[in-house]
């Protein structure tokens, strides 16, 4: 019963992230459309690795609004 809670947790946690990242591709004005659907195809052939790399390669938000 743990174990069924715990995988649901993880899973919605996954789509709540990956989604924010969708929209957040979509929001940056520093990506060109090819780069925008580049990082699309990565997130969507491989989830988790994409969603990982699209993390941790994402300038901070800072940086984002000098731009």
């Amino acid at each position: 019963m743990i174990i069924r809670v715990l995988i649901a947790a993880v899973v919605i946690l996954f789509l709540v992230m990956w989604v924010r990242a969708v929209i957040d591709v979509f929001k940056r004005p520093d990506l060109t459309r090819a780069a925008q659907a580049a990082w699309m195809i990565g997130m969507l052939v491989i989830p988790f690795v994409g969603l990982l790399v699209y993390t941790m390669l994402r300038p901070p938000d800072s940086q984002l609004r000098r731009r």
